[in-house]
Protein backbone atom coordinates (compact mmCIF):
# COMPACT_ATOMS: atom_id res chain seq x y z
CA UNK A 1 0.00 0.00 0.00
CA UNK A 2 1.28 3.50 -0.29
CA UNK A 3 2.49 5.48 2.59
CA UNK A 4 1.36 8.97 3.23
CA UNK A 5 2.80 11.72 4.85
CA UNK A 6 0.42 13.64 7.29
CA UNK A 7 2.02 17.04 7.46
CA UNK A 8 0.23 19.89 10.13
CA UNK A 9 1.74 23.23 11.28
CA UNK A 10 0.62 24.57 14.33
CA UNK A 11 1.27 27.62 16.55
CA UNK A 12 0.01 27.57 20.30
CA UNK A 13 -2.64 24.68 19.65
CA UNK A 14 -2.41 23.12 23.10
CA UNK A 15 -6.77 22.90 23.24
CA UNK A 16 -6.73 21.47 20.27
CA UNK A 17 -3.19 19.54 19.25
CA UNK A 18 -4.52 16.42 21.07
CA UNK A 19 -7.64 15.75 19.81
CA UNK A 20 -6.30 15.85 16.39
CA UNK A 21 -2.92 13.56 17.22
CA UNK A 22 -5.57 11.04 19.07
CA UNK A 23 -7.54 10.76 15.63
CA UNK A 24 -4.42 10.66 13.64
CA UNK A 25 -2.54 7.87 15.69
CA UNK A 26 -5.38 5.42 15.03
CA UNK A 27 -5.45 5.92 10.85
CA UNK A 28 -4.71 2.60 8.37
CA UNK A 29 -1.31 2.24 8.01
CA UNK A 30 1.57 2.97 6.69
CA UNK A 31 1.85 6.44 7.13
CA UNK A 32 3.69 9.13 8.87
CA UNK A 33 2.99 12.47 10.94
CA UNK A 34 5.24 15.37 10.31
CA UNK A 35 4.58 18.65 12.70
CA UNK A 36 6.41 21.69 11.79
CA UNK A 37 5.52 23.89 15.10
CA UNK A 38 6.39 27.81 14.50
CA UNK A 39 7.70 28.14 17.87
CA UNK A 40 4.99 27.80 20.33
CA UNK A 41 4.85 29.21 23.63
CA UNK A 42 2.32 27.14 25.41
CA UNK A 43 1.85 23.82 26.06
CA UNK A 44 2.02 22.89 22.65
CA UNK A 45 5.90 21.35 22.16
CA UNK A 46 5.10 19.43 25.57
CA UNK A 47 2.20 17.69 24.11
CA UNK A 48 3.71 16.24 21.18
CA UNK A 49 7.03 15.77 22.46
CA UNK A 50 4.88 13.15 24.11
CA UNK A 51 3.57 11.67 21.06
CA UNK A 52 6.81 11.59 19.02
CA UNK A 53 8.36 9.95 21.89
CA UNK A 54 5.68 7.65 22.23
CA UNK A 55 5.51 7.08 18.39
CA UNK A 56 7.76 6.28 16.08
CA UNK A 57 5.79 7.79 13.10
CA UNK A 58 5.83 10.89 14.42
CA UNK A 59 8.00 12.99 13.90
CA UNK A 60 8.23 16.60 15.44
CA UNK A 61 10.11 19.82 14.82
CA UNK A 62 10.22 23.68 15.87
CA UNK A 63 11.28 26.05 13.19
CA UNK A 64 9.71 29.57 12.90
CA UNK A 65 8.37 29.77 9.76
CA UNK A 66 5.01 30.90 8.04
CA UNK A 67 2.16 28.22 7.32
CA UNK A 68 3.49 27.67 3.72
CA UNK A 69 6.64 27.82 4.88
CA UNK A 70 6.18 25.43 7.57
CA UNK A 71 4.38 22.81 4.90
CA UNK A 72 7.21 23.22 2.76
CA UNK A 73 9.72 22.31 5.47
CA UNK A 74 7.30 19.33 6.80
CA UNK A 75 7.05 18.00 2.86
CA UNK A 76 10.92 18.62 2.50
CA UNK A 77 11.31 15.88 5.96
CA UNK A 78 8.93 12.90 4.31
CA UNK A 79 9.14 9.74 3.54
CA UNK A 80 6.23 8.59 1.34
CA UNK A 81 5.17 9.63 -2.08
CA UNK A 82 1.65 11.38 -1.11
CA UNK A 83 1.60 14.30 0.96
CA UNK A 84 -1.64 14.93 2.75
CA UNK A 85 -2.08 18.78 5.39
CA UNK A 86 -4.54 19.02 7.78
CA UNK A 87 -4.59 21.86 10.21
CA UNK A 88 -3.45 21.85 13.79
CA UNK A 89 -7.06 22.56 15.30
CA UNK A 90 -8.63 19.76 13.00
CA UNK A 91 -9.76 16.30 13.76
CA UNK A 92 -9.79 13.92 11.36
CA UNK A 93 -12.64 11.25 10.61
CA UNK A 94 -11.77 7.98 11.20
CA UNK A 95 -11.03 6.69 7.95
CA UNK A 96 -9.58 9.52 6.43
CA UNK A 97 -6.05 8.29 5.51
CA UNK A 98 -7.93 5.09 4.18
CA UNK A 99 -10.13 6.76 2.20
CA UNK A 100 -7.21 9.10 0.82
CA UNK A 101 -5.43 6.05 -0.39
CA UNK A 102 -7.86 4.27 -2.29
CA UNK A 103 -7.64 7.37 -4.47
CA UNK A 104 -3.62 7.61 -5.05
CA UNK A 105 -3.51 5.38 -7.88
CA UNK A 106 -5.17 7.75 -9.85
CA UNK A 107 -5.11 11.07 -8.80
CA UNK A 108 -2.60 13.57 -7.56
CA UNK A 109 -4.57 15.72 -6.41
CA UNK A 110 -7.47 15.34 -3.71
CA UNK A 111 -9.30 17.35 -1.65
CA UNK A 112 -11.61 15.82 1.02
CA UNK A 113 -14.61 17.05 2.66
CA UNK A 114 -14.30 19.61 5.38
CA UNK A 115 -17.59 19.66 8.15
CA UNK A 116 -18.03 22.58 10.31
CA UNK A 117 -17.96 22.32 14.00
CA UNK A 118 -18.11 24.94 16.93
CA UNK A 119 -19.83 27.80 17.13
CA UNK A 120 -22.04 27.80 13.80
CA UNK A 121 -22.59 31.52 14.50
CA UNK A 122 -19.54 32.28 12.87
CA UNK A 123 -20.43 29.57 10.49
CA UNK A 124 -20.06 30.51 6.31
CA UNK A 125 -19.97 28.92 2.93
CA UNK A 126 -17.03 29.39 1.65
CA UNK A 127 -16.19 32.10 -0.92
CA UNK A 128 -15.81 29.62 -4.17
CA UNK A 129 -13.28 30.06 -6.90
CA UNK A 130 -13.00 27.85 -9.53
CA UNK A 131 -10.53 27.23 -12.36
CA UNK A 132 -11.34 24.54 -15.29
CA UNK A 133 -13.86 23.27 -12.81
CA UNK A 134 -12.20 22.45 -9.74
CA UNK A 135 -12.55 24.61 -7.04
CA UNK A 136 -9.38 25.81 -5.95
CA UNK A 137 -10.17 27.01 -2.78
CA UNK A 138 -10.44 23.86 -1.48
CA UNK A 139 -8.67 24.51 1.72
CA UNK A 140 -5.15 23.15 2.52
CA UNK A 141 -6.68 21.35 6.24
CA UNK A 142 -7.77 18.49 4.13
CA UNK A 143 -5.99 18.38 0.63
CA UNK A 144 -3.27 15.00 -0.60
CA UNK A 145 -0.99 16.13 -3.24
CA UNK A 146 1.97 13.82 -4.81
CA UNK A 147 4.73 14.53 -4.22
CA UNK A 148 6.06 14.74 -7.43
CA UNK A 149 3.12 17.07 -8.50
CA UNK A 150 3.70 19.20 -5.24
CA UNK A 151 7.36 19.12 -5.93
CA UNK A 152 7.21 19.87 -9.83
CA UNK A 153 4.73 23.00 -9.08
CA UNK A 154 7.51 24.21 -6.21
CA UNK A 155 4.88 23.62 -2.93
CA UNK A 156 3.45 26.34 -1.64
CA UNK A 157 4.48 30.32 -2.63
CA UNK A 158 5.97 31.41 0.96
CA UNK A 159 5.58 34.90 -0.51
CA UNK A 160 1.76 34.34 0.84
CA UNK A 161 0.48 35.08 3.77
CA UNK A 162 -2.59 33.71 3.29
CA UNK A 163 -4.25 32.08 0.63
CA UNK A 164 -1.01 30.32 -0.15
CA UNK A 165 -3.09 26.70 -0.61
CA UNK A 166 -5.13 28.57 -3.19
CA UNK A 167 -2.90 29.67 -5.16
CA UNK A 168 -0.94 26.16 -5.07
CA UNK A 169 -4.47 24.45 -6.33
CA UNK A 170 -4.19 27.01 -9.15
CA UNK A 171 -1.01 26.21 -10.75
CA UNK A 172 -1.20 22.28 -9.95
CA UNK A 173 -4.40 22.46 -12.00
CA UNK A 174 -2.81 25.29 -14.22
CA UNK A 175 -0.32 22.07 -14.53
CA UNK A 176 -2.58 19.63 -15.61
CA UNK A 177 -3.20 17.89 -12.37
CA UNK A 178 -5.28 14.57 -11.91
CA UNK A 179 -8.05 16.06 -9.45
CA UNK A 180 -10.85 14.18 -7.40
CA UNK A 181 -13.47 15.13 -4.65
CA UNK A 182 -13.60 12.90 -1.64
CA UNK A 183 -16.61 13.44 0.08
CA UNK A 184 -15.79 10.18 2.37
CA UNK A 185 -12.56 11.73 3.07
CA UNK A 186 -13.67 13.53 6.24
CA UNK A 187 -11.64 16.22 8.38
CA UNK A 188 -13.84 18.35 11.01
CA UNK A 189 -13.27 21.64 11.27
CA UNK A 190 -13.70 24.34 13.76
CA UNK A 191 -15.11 27.63 12.97
CA UNK A 192 -14.01 30.90 14.96
CA UNK A 193 -14.98 31.46 18.28
CA UNK A 194 -15.43 34.98 18.58
CA UNK A 195 -16.17 37.36 16.67
CA UNK A 196 -12.84 39.07 17.07
CA UNK A 197 -11.61 35.90 15.10
CA UNK A 198 -13.61 35.87 12.83
CA UNK A 199 -13.18 39.65 11.63
CA UNK A 200 -9.49 38.75 11.60
CA UNK A 201 -10.35 35.58 9.69
CA UNK A 202 -12.19 37.69 7.19
CA UNK A 203 -9.40 40.55 7.05
CA UNK A 204 -6.77 38.27 6.44
CA UNK A 205 -8.39 36.32 3.73
CA UNK A 206 -9.02 39.94 1.47
CA UNK A 207 -5.57 40.21 1.95
CA UNK A 208 -4.87 37.16 -0.07
CA UNK A 209 -7.04 37.63 -2.57
CA UNK A 210 -5.25 40.62 -3.41
CA UNK A 211 -2.32 39.09 -3.32
CA UNK A 212 -3.88 36.42 -5.76
CA UNK A 213 -4.91 39.44 -8.05
CA UNK A 214 -1.45 40.86 -8.37
CA UNK A 215 0.24 37.62 -8.74
CA UNK A 216 -2.57 36.60 -11.82
CA UNK A 217 -3.93 39.39 -12.82
CA UNK A 218 -6.04 39.70 -15.92
CA UNK A 219 -4.47 35.71 -16.63
CA UNK A 220 -6.30 33.94 -14.63
CA UNK A 221 -9.84 33.92 -15.61
CA UNK A 222 -11.82 32.64 -12.16
CA UNK A 223 -15.56 32.22 -11.41
CA UNK A 224 -17.07 32.39 -7.89
CA UNK A 225 -20.94 30.67 -7.37
CA UNK A 226 -22.66 32.90 -4.75
CA UNK A 227 -24.67 31.12 -2.43
CA UNK A 228 -27.95 33.48 -2.90
CA UNK A 229 -29.26 32.50 0.88
CA UNK A 230 -26.07 33.88 2.21
CA UNK A 231 -26.12 37.10 0.20
CA UNK A 232 -28.34 39.26 2.57
CA UNK A 233 -27.19 37.74 5.93
CA UNK A 234 -24.89 40.13 8.25
CA UNK A 235 -22.14 37.48 8.65
CA UNK A 236 -21.82 37.63 4.97
CA UNK A 237 -21.76 41.42 4.93
CA UNK A 238 -19.39 42.13 8.01
CA UNK A 239 -17.19 39.44 6.76
CA UNK A 240 -17.52 40.94 2.72
CA UNK A 241 -16.46 44.28 5.44
CA UNK A 242 -13.50 42.85 6.71
CA UNK A 243 -12.55 41.48 3.89
CA UNK A 244 -12.30 44.51 1.62
CA UNK A 245 -10.13 46.19 4.59
CA UNK A 246 -7.59 43.58 3.56
CA UNK A 247 -7.72 43.59 0.19
CA UNK A 248 -6.80 47.70 0.50
CA UNK A 249 -4.16 47.19 3.21
CA UNK A 250 -2.38 44.46 0.70
CA UNK A 251 -3.10 46.40 -2.15
CA UNK A 252 -1.57 49.91 -0.63
CA UNK A 253 1.46 48.45 0.90
CA UNK A 254 2.51 46.72 -2.42
CA UNK A 255 2.29 50.06 -3.95
CA UNK A 256 4.70 51.46 -1.09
Amino acid sequence: MEGISAIITVLNEEKNIRDLMVSLISQEQPFEVIVVDSMSTDKTPKILKEYAEKYDFVKYYRKKTTRGGGRNYGASKSNYDYLAFIDGDAIAGEAWIKNLRALTQNYNLVAGKSINTGNMRYSMERFRLYYEGFEVTRPSSNLMYSKSLFQSIGGFDENFVTAEDIDMNIRAVKSGAKYAVCDTCIVYTKTRETFRDFKKQAYWNGYGRRQLKEKYGKTLELSHRLNMKDLFSPTYVIRNFYGLRGYMHCMLKSKK
